[in-house]
């Protein structure tokens, strides 16, 4: 049986994101590794991010992470590195988004800026569900049972709480791949 492969997608710490948003980023991730599927994240260099928090606890846990790095750089912030670091060649901002979120089956993005926002319309646009917290604002409170334009191609689904998050997203993985012809994955 196939793992998901769950994208978190958040804030940069240059956002200064609350206290409150960076423990619920480490509980999902902790959630991910317990429900023994994939987090995949974008690996900064420089700083950390929610993605980044959630990518550590995961791993504290056991769990499964892929970090997507820009660049060709093996180095990334923190002391937990990915289970499994992807060197996507692309800068972040200029390409890396591309292959971070089309790694995923289904992306939940917490709070987030610009980064995110462009995580999420290449989300929408590749047909890959999206689950936005719906607190700590940024974008993801802000597309909150949202399409991103009038083709209302996918809503982007609400979500309050950690464990509903994770249990939206596995749904939403699970729907997606039962719609296609991928025998052997669910």
């Amino acid at each position: 049986m196939k793992k998901l492969q769950i994208g978190v997608m958040g804030s940069a710490a240059d956002l200064k994101y609350s206290e409150e948003a960076l423990k619920f980023s480490r509980t999902l991730g902790r959630l991910i590794a317990e429900s023994g599927n994939i987090l995949i994240y974008g690996a900064e260099k420089e700083y950390t991010s929610l993605s980044t928090e959630a990518s550590k606890e995961a791993t504290k846990c056991g769990g499964i992470t892929v970090g997507v790095v820009g660049g060709k750089e093996k180095r990334v912030y923190g002391e937990y590195s990915p289970t499994i670091l992807i060197h996507s060649g692309l800068e972040i901002g200029g390409g890396r988004e591309f292959s971070l979120v089309l790694s995923c089956d289904v992306i939940i993005a917490i709070a987030g800026g610009s980064g995110t926002l462009t995580e999420i319309a290449i989300a929408y646009q590749a047909g890959i569900p999206i689950i936005v917290v719906n607190k700590f604002g940024g974008w993801a409170e802000s597309l909150s049972n949202q399409f991103l334009d009038e083709r209302k191609r996918i809503k982007c689904i609400s979500a309050s709480s950690e464990r509903e998050a994770l249990e939206k997203a596995i749904e939403e993985g699970v729907k997606r791949y039962k719609n296609t012809e991928c025998e052997g994955w669910l």
